[in-house]
């Protein structure tokens, strides 16, 4: 492996790691939507709650109003058979069962009163949720589509990023991109790491042998540091190194 190669894995690593950057961008977006959402979020539960409340309380009213129809068809049969009645006991019995369903009556009719007052102040209390709601919306919507447009802006640069990535990858050496991006699978983002100036590894900082250090530095081969396992490559040349090396030559 040339000490070309090692420059085109770190060129990769870079682009690896703004990719990765670009998507946790992307991913701190979400408690931010969360955020700015919530209000509405919560007046929305509220309202369907509210609402529910309301069609189930509509449910119970006509169950009541079909019990009171029954009810007073019944106690009308009854009136009117207390008049052909035959004897005291008959009426006796009448009279009782008379007495008792318009007792059943008042009170389904007594229920029903309290229900629709009830189902008057949850249409009330729906009515203000929902025109809170709107109002919540109307005032979420502006910021929402603004996080919107800077999440299409990151997500287009990591569609770039990506797209670059893999021109570049396509033209290395399959065996060291394999190695490279093995090192990578287990969720490490440095795969790629340069000596230090006194001869260390630039990721887990320990010493690297001499004799490892020069073949690093002339790029005979490719080392990998004996204690974290990164590929290690020479350090970038500094300014004045570089400008020594033109005079040199």
């Amino acid at each position: 492996m040339t000490e070309h190669a090692r420059t085109e894995l770190k060129e990769l690593q870079t682009l690896d790691d703004r990719i990765a950057e670009a998507e946790d961008k992307v991913k701190d977006f979400d408690p931010l939507f969360a955020e700015v959402e919530e209000p509405a979020l919560v007046l929305e539960g509220e309202v369907n709650t509210t609402r529910s409340r309301l069609q189930e309380m509509k449910a119970e009213e006509h169950r009541l109003e079909v019990s009171v129809d029954e009810k007073r068809t019944r106690v009308k049969r009854l009136e009117e058979r207390m008049g052909s009645v035959r004897n005291l006991r008959e009426e006796a019995a009448v009279t009782a069962e008379h007495d008792m369903v318009k007792r059943a009556l008042q009170n389904d009719e007594q229920e029903a009163f309290t229900l629709v007052d009830q189902m008057r102040k949850i249409e009330e209390r729906l009515a203000e949720l929902t025109a809170a709601l709107a109002e919540a919306e109307a005032q979420v919507e502006p910021r929402r589509q603004e996080l919107l447009t800077q999440r299409q802006s990151v997500e287009t640069e990591l569609d770039d990023l990506k797209s670059k990535r893999e021109g570049f990858a396509a033209g290395l050496d399959p065996k060291e991109l394999r190695l490279y991006d093995g090192i990578r699978a287990g969720g490490r983002r440095r795969a790629v790491a340069e000596l230090t100036y006194d001869g260390a590894c630039g990721n887990c900082f320990g010493m690297v042998p001499l004799q490892l250090q020069n073949e690093i530095r002339h790029g005979t081969s490719l080392i990998r540091c004996e204690a974290c396992g990164v590929i290690l490559a020479a350090p970038a040349p500094t300014e004045s190194s570089a400008d020594e090396a033109a005079a040199q030559e």
